[in-house]
């Protein structure tokens, strides 16, 4: 039975070994483009819902976070069927592998999000800003079994989103700032996986 299991553990192993190596293709373009559109919308919403988030702080959080829950969701049940259909028997440690990159940033902003809410409401202005800088490193992280320009993601979030910080906190809430920035990451992220897949695979 140790033997056994052993063989088991050394085959585990292999396959972790084998899915950190490989391409992850569970991200599909169209999706991502989808999700692209998503924030243009929640921008139109917000000069609509919410055209004065500083007095309405709890309608602009709902706008955004509900757009990132549903993007979120959306990108996850497509990732796993996408992810079994193209990596078949590695696809359950890829999918792992995928998710386990990312979390910790999705942690990290839930967690920054609740902070500033509950002890420092007057920084809030921040928050755009440091949601995207947080996204970019969930970019980041994923890069090294993602295609290399992904890098360009991750450099744009980054970039917007330290623009938003110093915009300070008067225009840190334009519904453009976080509409444009996630808008176009998105549709970025959605190019580059559309041209670095293999001809004949471009799937949703």
């Amino acid at each position: 039975m140790d033997d056994l299991n052993k063989a088991l553990g050394d085959i585990g192993s292999i396959r972790r070994q084998m899915a950190r190596s490989t391409e992850f293709r569970g991200y599909g373009p169209a999706t991502l483009a989808a999700t692209g559109v998503f924030a243009l919308v929640a921008a139109w919403a917000q000069t609509f819902l919410a055209p004065h988030p500083q007095g309405s702080i709890r309608s602009y959080l709902v706008i955004w976070i509900l757009t990132a829950v549903v993007s979120a969701a959306l990108i996850g049940v497509q990732t796993v069927t996408r992810a079994r259909r193209m990596h078949s028997g590695l696809a359950d440690e890829m999918i792992y592998m995928a998710v386990e990159q990312f979390l910790p940033a999705a942690g990290a902003g839930v967690l920054l999000t609740l902070v500033l809410l509950q002890f420092a409401p007057a920084a809030l202005w921040m928050l755009p800003g440091l949601w995207q800088v947080i996204f970019s490193l969930g970019v980041f992280s994923s890069c090294r079994f993602l295609p290399p320009a992904m890098a360009l993601t991750g450099v744009w979030y980054l970039s917007t989103g330290l623009a938003c910080i110093a915009l300070g906190d008067t225009q840190a809430f334009s519904p453009w700032a976080m509409g444009g920035a996630f808008g176009g990451g998105q549709f970025l992220a959605a190019g580059i996986l559309f041209f670095a897949a293999p001809e004949g695979s471009h799937e949703a």
